[in-house]
C-alpha cells in the first residue's frame, strides 16, 4: 500500500455490520455470498474479494432488490422519511436513489469537522447561498427569471435558475452580486465553473462581492483556471467537498489543502492503477456508506479517481482514514497518450495551467492520436496561444500527437449541467488498467 492508513475501531465495526447486514438481508447481494471468504477472514480481505457495484446494477435491481425485506419503500415515502431523487447525468449514468435527508445532513456535518473553517458551522443554523446548476440542485427556470422568494428555501438561497450558464446576462449576474450583499451568507456553496464565471464578470465591471466565511466547491472538478479567477475576487477560505448522491460526503479538504476521509459515514476501498499509467498513489475509489438504513451499497463505483498523499499525514493533525493529495477527476475524464498511457484530468489540468488568461477549456480525444483543445481566452495573440498549447499537449501526449486548437466564444456544460472538461470519443475500460493485485476484485457487477 502506498499509504499507511489508520482507522478507529468503530470504522471496522461499521464495515463489518454493513457487510453482514447486506449479505444476509439485501436480495441484490445473495449472489455475492460466493465471493465472501467468510467471518474468519480479516474485514479488509472480505471487502477486497467482492466485485464493484455499478449504477447499472442498481438500476436493474431498484427498488426491491437493494432493500432489506423489513423496509417498505412506500411506507417510507408516505411518512416522508425518504423521497426518490434522480441523479443528473447522461442517460446511461442516471439512476434513481432513495434520499434520506436526516442521514445526508448527519453525513455533511461529520465531514465539516474535517475543516477548521467549517467545523464551527456543523451545529449552527447559518445562512447559505448556493451557486449551482439547477440540474444538480435548486429550481429550474430557463424561460423567465425567478424572483427572490421563489429561490429562497429556509436558510438557503439559490442564486441561479438557468441550466446553461452561457445564457447568463449581465443583469442576472448583477442580481447575483446584489443578492450576496443583501443575504450575507456565512457559507457559499458553488460549482467552481459557475463561481469562476461570476468572478470574471465582477472583475470586468470592477464590482466588489460580499465575502462569506467559507466557500465550498462541489459538483465539479476545480481547475487551476477556476481557482485563479476566483482568488482574484474572493479572499474567503476555500474547501472542496467531495461526495455523491448515493454515498453522502466522502472527503473534505482541510485548511491545508489535503482531503480527509469522512470515515464515520463511509468506507473507502482504494484500487491503484498500474504504475505505468500514472503517478504513485493514483487509483479509483469504491465507497460503502455507513449508518443509512435505506442504503446498503457495497463497494459502489463512484466513477472517480484520487491521488493518495505520499506522506500519509497532515499538518492539521487529522490523520485517521485515507488522506488524499488531490482529486484526480472522473474515469470519464481519462484520455490516452499516443503510447497508450492513461492521462488523468489532474495531470492534464496541471500541464495546461502554464497557459495565461484562459477562461475555460475542454479537451476531446477523437481518435488514438487526435486531440481537440477547445479554448476560451482573453489573449489577443491567438497564434501565440495556439503554439504554447500545442507544445504543452505534445509534451504530454507525444510528439506524434495531432493537435487541433479551437478557439470558442464560450463552452456549454454537458447535458448533466456539469463540465466534463476532458473526454475520449471511444471507450476506456478502467478495469484493464488496475494493478494486478486488484484485478480480481476490479470486476464489476
Amino acid at each position: 500500500m502506498f499509504q499507511s492508513v489508520r482507522f478507529p475501531s468503530e470504522y471496522y465495526s461499521n464495515s463489518l455490520h454493513t457487510l453482514e447486514n447486506a449479505l444476509k438481508t439485501v436480495p441484490l447481494y445473495r449472489d455475492w455470498q460466493k465471493f465472501d471468504p467468510g467471518p474468519g477472514a480479516p474485514i479488509d480481505t472480505r471487502y477486497a474479494a467482492l466485485p464493484a457495484l455499478t449504477k447499472k446494477t442498481i438500476r436493474e435491481n431498484f427498488p426491491a432488490g437493494i432493500l432489506p425485506p423489513s423496509l417498505d419503500i412506500n411506507a417510507g415515502l408516505d411518512s416522508k422519511e425518504i423521497i426518490l431523487v434522480e441523479t443528473s447525468g447522461t442517460t446511461d449514468d442516471k439512476i434513481t436513489n432513495i434520499w434520506n435527508q436526516k442521514w445526508w445532513d448527519a453525513s455533511e456535518k461529520a465531514s465539516w469537522q474535517l475543516n477548521s473553517h467549517a467545523s464551527h458551522l456543523a451545529h449552527s443554523n447559518h445562512l447559505e447561498a448556493i451557486l449551482a446548476n439547477p440540474l444538480n440542485v435548486g429550481f429550474i427556470s430557463d424561460d423567465a427569471d425567478l424572483p427572490y422568494e421563489k429561490r429562497r428555501l429556509s436558510r438557503f438561497l439559490y442564486l441561479n435558475e438557468k441550466t446553461d450558464p452561457v445564457t447568463w446576462t449581465p443583469a442576472l449576474m448583477d442580481r447575483m452580486i446584489r443578492e450576496l450583499a443583501e443575504f450575507q451568507p456565512v457559507l457559499l456553496e458553488a460549482n467552481p465553473s459557475l463561481l469562476a464565471r461570476l468572478c470574471r464578470y465582477a472583475e470586468h465591471i470592477q464590482s466588489p462581492i460580499f465575502q462569506p466565511e467559507l466557500i465550498t466547491f462541489t459538483y465539479e472538478y476545480t481547475t487551476h483556471f477556476h481557482l485563479r479567477q476566483i482568488r482574484r475576487i474572493f479572499s474567503s477560505p476555500f474547501a472542496s467537498s467531495y461526495g455523491t448522491t448515493e454515498t453522502g460526503y466522502v472527503f473534505m479538504q482541510c485548511e491545508y489543502g489535503k482531503f480527509h476521509q469522512n470515515s464515520e459515514f463511509c468506507r473507502v476501498d482504494f484500487e491503484p492503477l498500474q504504475e505505468e499509467h500514472g503517478s504513485p498513489g493514483l487509483g479509483r475509489i469504491l465507497v460503502t456508506p455507513f449508518n443509512n438504513p435505506w442504503s446498503y451499497l457495497l463497494r459502489f463505483d463512484v466513477g472517480d479517481l484520487v491521488i493518495l498523499d505520499p506522506a500519509g499525514n497532515c499538518q492539521c493533525g487529522r490523520n485517521s482514514g485515507f488522506l488524499l493529495k488531490a482529486l484526480a477527476g472522473r474515469v470519464a475524464n481519462l484520455t490516452l497518450t499516443c503510447a497508450g498511457r492513461l492521462v488523468s484530468l489532474y495531470e492534464l489540468d496541471t500541464s495546461l495551467s502554464k497557459l495565461e488568461k484562459i477562461d475555460s477549456y475542454s479537451l476531446v480525444q477523437t481518435e488514438r492520436r487526435n486531440y481537440e483543445l477547445h479554448l476560451v481566452t482573453r489573449r489577443g495573440n491567438r497564434e501565440a496561444v495556439r503554439k504554447e498549447a500545442t507544445e504543452i499537449l505534445k509534451d504530454l501526449y507525444g510528439k506524434e500527437a495531432r493537435i487541433s486548437i479551437i478557439f470558442e466564444k464560450d463552452i456549454a456544460p454537458e447535458r448533466s449541467g456539469k463540465y466534463l472538461i476532458s473526454k475520449t470519443l471511444f471507450p476506456i475500460e478502467i478495469e484493464k488498467y488496475l494493478a494486478k493485485s486488484v484485478s480480481r476484485q476490479g470486476n464489476t457487477i
